[in-house]
C-alpha cells in the first residue's frame, strides 16, 4: 500500500507566519487536489513547548540564523514557532482534513529539534511514524510539504534509510531558502539517496 505523507502543512509556516515559506500556503491546495488518489494519509505537525531550545529567544544574545550545539547535535535557531496549543501550530485553514487517518506530532523535547517525521535530529527517539505506517501495510510513501529544505528532505532521507519507497511531490514543496540554492541542493541529495521527485499531475 502507499501512503501521502502532508509535512507540518501549519500556519506559521505560510504567509504571515513565525516563520514563513514564500507561497508556503499553496501546498495546501496541491495536498487538496491529490490526497484522495491515496488510500492512506499521514500529517506531521511541529509541536514545540515554549521553552524550546531551537528558538533564538531562548538563548541570550543569539540571533535567528546563528548555529549552535544542543547535546552534541548541530542546530539552528529559529523564530518561535508552532508552539503547542497555539493558533501557528495549527493546520492551515485551507488545507483538508478530511483524508488525514493520523497525525503524528513531533519537536516536542525542548532539548533536540525534529525535522523528520520519523526520528529526532539526534535520532534518537522515533516519532511513532515508521511503526504506524508499517502497520497498515505501507511500502510506498510520497512526501510533500514544508520545507523541502529542511523537514520535508530530513522525512524523505529517513523513509529510505528506513527501506521505504520514497517520492517526493515536488511542486507540493516549498524552501526556506536561509541560503540561495538550498531547497536545489536538498533535491540533489534526495535524488542521490534514492528519492524519485515527480509532479503532482504524473500520479496515478
Amino acid at each position: 500500500m502507499r501512503a501521502l505523507i502532508l509535512v507540518d502543512i501549519q500556519n506559521d509556516f505560510v504567509e504571515g507566519g513565525a516563520l514563513a515559506v514564500k507561497d508556503g500556503a499553496a501546498t495546501a491546495e496541491v495536498a487538496n487536489r491529490i490526497s484522495g488518489r491515496f488510500p492512506l494519509v499521514v500529517a506531521t505537525q511541529d509541536w514545540h513547548p515554549a521553552d524550546h531550545l531551537s528558538f533564538a529567544a531562548n538563548h541570550a544574545g543569539r540571533e535567528v540564523g546563528e548555529r549552535i550545539e544542543l547535546d552534541g547535535v548541530q542546530q539552528i535557531l529559529w523564530p518561535r514557532h508552532c508552539v503547542q496549543q497555539s493558533h501557528g501550530a495549527e493546520f492551515v485553514d485551507r488545507l483538508e482534513l478530511t483524508h488525514v487517518r493520523h497525525v503524528v506530532q513531533k519537536g516536542t523535547d525542548r532539548r533536540v529539534d525534529s525535522y523528520s517525521g520519523f526520528f529526532d535530529n539526534a535520532r534518537l527517539r522515533e516519532t511513532g511514524l515508521a511503526e504506524y505506517l508499517t502497520g497498515e501495510g505501507v511500502r510506498e510513501v510520497s512526501i510533500m510539504g514544508l520545507a523541502t529544505d529542511y523537514c520535508v528532505k530530513f522525512t524523505a532521507l529517513d523513509a529510505i534509510s528506513l527501506g521505504f519507497d520514497c517520492q517526493l511531490i515536488e511542486d507540493g514543496c516549498r524552501g526556506v531558502e536561509l541560503n540561495p540554492g538550498d531547497s536545489a541542493a536538498a533535491l540533489a541529495e534526495m535524488r542521490d539517496a534514492g528519492v524519485r521527485c515527480i509532479q503532482s499531475g504524473s500520479l496515478a
